[in-house]
């Protein structure tokens, strides 16, 4: 086979996925008050100190009875003050009585039932009269149903979401251990980059890259400053030589292919970095470069660097696939990415490498079906307008419409 899906010395998917997952070192821990944590990767499991509801209490607006009659539909009861959410009463309920108690207010001693308000007729002053039978222990919250002492609240490594916090929160902790976000630098190579619109008649373009990778950090929760250096081998070796000392990752767009101007890769080699590997079998972003620069001395640390071709589209695509995988397994996260099967709804013509198609997924009539876009080669970007996941069509083969195929939903 000829061409360049059958170039020499390209690895797979799989095994560049498998090589970022497993090659960093994972960072320190550090211990931050929750609110600072979302987004973050747990380091330590969270146990509970408390139980949840810590008190037994009223699930509804109503009242709280003490009764110990079979059937309810009727029945009067002595009415003895109110309790507020936040408030607690002293005396305990004696049969017959009732007190008027509102969501989440603690149940008094002696308490049997909670009789939400719809279903009580007030006669007087002191006394409730029931419209309908209710079961014991009808609408009351008991101490620890929910989480109790000494249970697991969340494991480590888990991502706390909006959702985990509010949990956390609802059980009183207060700070968590977690993994150091990683510090990344990125560096847009080229001297092509327009600054006005009247560069455009130099034959420069205006930046796609820099915003991209901009915006795709601050998603994923980082913010990064954006490094524009010109396709000179000296300021990509002094800007390597610099930035190593300070980042646990380097990304970099252009400069790393084969051409004159690309010094990305002899210039992290000069610089002390190893290739862990160089060049996929993807499209787009085959010159997809990964390598570690691990200082001498055991007090400083490892830095990688992940270097993306310059096409916009691949930049895109390498940070969903790779990007991604790199900076979660430096949070020691390592699990494979969350790919889904959907039906696709035309033919594609095989092509000697795995592609990472740009397409729009959709339910109909239940099943999640997919659709391709125009416009797939990887300088440009329109397509992402209506793109809403990254679809991977395995190579050399001609894909049927109504058959499955495996795609990555874009959250960013």
């Amino acid at each position: 086979m000829s061409g360049c899906g059958a170039e020499k010395g390209l690895i797979s998917i799989d095994e560049a996925l498998q090589l970022i997952q497993t090659r960093p070192q994972v960072l320190a821990t550090e211990t931050l008050p929750l609110g600072q944590c979302l987004n973050r990767y747990l380091a330590e499991a969270v146990y509970s100190n408390v139980n949840l509801p810590n008190f037994s209490q009223s699930a509804v607006d109503g009242y709280a009875l003490n009764t110990m009659l079979e059937h309810l539909q009727d029945a009067r009861f002595d009415l003895k003050g109110e309790i507020k959410a936040g408030s607690v009463s002293d005396c305990p309920l004696e049969q017959g009585q009732a007190i008027r108690i509102f969501t989440g207010g603690k149940i008094p001693e002696g308490t049997t039932h909670v009789a939400r308000q719809e279903i009580v007729i007030v006669e007087s002053d002191a006394n409730i009269r029931l419209a309908e039978h209710i079961k014991p222990e009808a609408d009351i919250r008991f101490t620890g149903e929910e989480i109790q002492v000494g249970q697991q609240l969340a494991d480590v490594g888990q991502k706390i979401n909006s959702g985990a916090l509010a949990a956390l929160s609802m059980a009183g902790v207060q700070t968590i251990d977690v993994f150091s976000v990683p510090k990344v630098a990125v560096v847009v190579t080229g001297d092509e980059v327009a600054e006005t619109p009247a560069d455009l008649q130099a034959g420069k373009v205006f930046d796609a890259n820099g915003p991209l990778l901009k915006a795709w950090f601050n998603d994923y929760g980082l913010d990064v400053e954006i490094l524009h250096i010109a396709d000179e081998a000296e300021q990509v070796r002094h800007c390597f030589e610099q930035l190593k000392q300070q980042y646990d990752v380097i990304i970099t767009t252009g400069g790393v292919s084969v051409g004159d101007y690309d010094f990305v890769r002899p210039c992290a080699f000069e610089t002390g970095f190893e290739q862990v590997f160089w060049k996929v079998k993807q499209k787009p972003g085959k010159p997809l470069f990964f390598a570690e620069y691990k200082p001498l001395n055991s007090e400083g640390h490892p830095c990688y660097l992940l270097g993306l071709p310059g096409n916009p589209a691949a930049v895109y695509v390498a940070m969903q696939i790779y990007g991604k995988t790199l900076l979660d397994a430096l949070q020691s996260q390592d699990q494979p990415l969350e790919w889904f099967s959907a039906i696709l709804t035309h033919e594609l013509k095989s092509d000697a490498r795995e592609r990472f198609l740009r397409m729009h997924a959709y339910f109909e009539y239940g099943q999640l079906k997919l659709q391709s876009l125009a416009k797939q080669q990887s300088h440009m970007l329109s397509n992402l307008m209506q793109a809403n996941c990254l679809v991977r069509i395995p190579a050399n083969i001609k894909i049927e419409a109504g058959q499955l195929v495996s795609g990555l939903f874009i959250h960013n």
